[in-house]
């Protein structure tokens, strides 16, 4: 709901730059990156209601704490990068989420439940725009409670929101929430962090150790499943203005659209899986999702003649500023506002001929880029989905919080590094370079999961407890 938004918030700081910004947009990865093994390893030793609790009261207090950045005469990038940092750490509870879905669920049962906690997820990326329109309808100047020194305006009130949903998954957690946990076929017993005390139970099913190759394969390539989705949504923006000729605004409407699209086939996707594979397994259908993500990136790649439209012409002249790569390419919500010169009227529209690419790379057609979306839209949830189960099912019936935590920070640490990954590659290479060096990494990734497909079995059915 916020990211659009930060950008033109934080201009209440003067000195805050646009480098400063993109460490704003990072803080809330680098978060959740620290925190998820903290309170993966919390959850295996007590009650999860501690962890989920405490998490979600530091994310509340965070956006409690960015509705009131503008208040400080100074320092107030400050404020926002600690707020936007607390809100990531606060997320870090997803581990605990993941794990606790691992260990109340049979192997039977697994997949549909991360399916459905991830079609949740793709509910609220959907939601989340529709949200922000709404808000922005109060308008900057908003109601003012000076009582309580709070601006309720379109910048603050969707962070007031999220507090209050925070709020009320607290309420939640105490009233409804309770321990359960089973083995792998679905018989019910007490572990050491149920809710109870003494007479602890630990499932005979435990002993054997953990296939601590398949964990690692499993990370990297959740690692590399989250890092190509961040380069296609940090490249979606740039990359329909240096192509289509569109200004930021039909930039971020159009692209908005698509997005939310992607997610309501994303939610279609997570239903369909549930029982697809039951028919053909976890490995097969990670796999296929890997080809069609691959198919999408491929199909990215410029295989015309036609060349884009150039921007700025006259820029030989001088008569128009210079614009770095690097601010053409930031997310949508990192773009600053162009200064252009009192007799321009419009945005300058085209390739910018700063990226030297432009002038010899071809186009990508808007059907390349509508069919790699939808490939995408497709093959994404379905790695995402089928990663982790699969994770899940490999750890077995142990405590699984830290292993939990540490595939959280993989995605974080894809989520960082994706965009830097645009910000140079796009930039400077243009997007047959980017785009080929993706798909190589999908093919890395494809032959990893073939040297380890055997392996990537359920922790029960390698000790033979249970039949495949």
């Amino acid at each position: 709901v916020l990211y659009s938004l930060i950008h033109v918030f934080l201009q209440i700081d003067p000195t805050a730059d646009a480098s400063f910004l993109g460490w704003i947009i990072a803080s809330y990865s680098i978060g959740q990156m620290v925190a998820s093994p903290l309170f993966g390893l919390w959850s295996n030793y007590r009650p999860r209601r501690e962890p989920l609790v405490i998490s979600t009261a530091i994310s509340v207090a965070a956006n409690c704490l960015y509705a009131y950045v503008h208040v400080p005469h100074s320092h107030n990038k400050y404020y926002m990068l600690t707020a936007r940092a607390l809100v990531g750490f606060g997320a870090g509870n997803v581990a605990v989420v993941r794990s606790y879905i691992a260990g109340a669920t049979s192997l039977t049962e697994r997949t549909s439940a991360m399916a459905n906690t991830s079609a949740c997820q793709a509910v609220g990326f959907i939601l989340g725009p529709v949200f922000q329109t709404c808000f922005t309808l109060i308008g900057e100047e908003g109601v003012t409670w000076k009582f309580l020194c709070l601006q309720l305006n379109m910048y603050t009130t969707p962070v007031l929101f999220g507090a209050l949903l925070g709020v009320i998954n607290i309420i939640l957690i105490f009233a409804i929430f309770r321990e359960h946990r089973v083995d792998d076929m679905g018989r019910q017993y007490k572990s050491i962090n149920s809710d109870g005390e003494g007479s602890d139970v630990l499932d005979q099913n435990a002993e054997g150790s953990i296939d601590h190759v398949a964990v690692v394969a499993l990370n990297i390539l959740f690692f590399v499943i989250l890092f190509v989705f961040a380069v296609f949504e940090t490249i979606a923006t740039p990359l329909t203005m240096d192509m289509y000729s569109w200004t930021r605004k039909e930039a971020v409407f159009y692209n908005g659209i698509i997005l939310s699209v992607i997610g309501i086939e994303s939610v279609i996707v997570f239903m369909v899986v549930k029982t697809l594979s039951k028919k053909t397994g976890e490995r097969a259908i990670l796999h296929a999702g890997l080809l069609i993500v691959l198919v999408g990136f491929f199909i990215l790649l410029p295989w015309g003649k036609k060349l884009p439209n150039i921007q700025w012409q006259e820029i030989k002249n001088n008569s128009i500023p210079r614009t770095a790569p690097s601010e053409m390419l930031a997310p949508f919500w990192s773009l600053p506002e162009l200064q252009l010169p009192s007799n321009h009227t419009a945005e300058p529209v085209g390739c910018p001929v700063t990226q030297s690419w432009c002038l010899n790379t071809p186009m990508i057609y808007l059907a390349q880029y509508i069919s790699s979306d939808v490939l995408i839209g497709l093959g994404y949830p379905v790695c995402n989905v089928m990663s982790y189960t699969l994770y899940s099912k490999v750890l077995g019936p142990k405590p699984q919080g830290v292993y939990m935590g540490w595939l959280t920070a993989s995605g974080s640490g894809a989520r960082i590094l994706g965009p830097v990954f645009v910000s140079q590659i796009y930039t400077h290479l243009g997007p047959r370079w980017a785009f080929s060096l993706i798909c190589g990494v999908v093919v890395v990734s494809l032959l990893l999961l073939e040297i380890v497909y055997k392996r990537l079995i359920a922790f029960s059915v390698r000790y033979g407890r249970m039949q495949e």
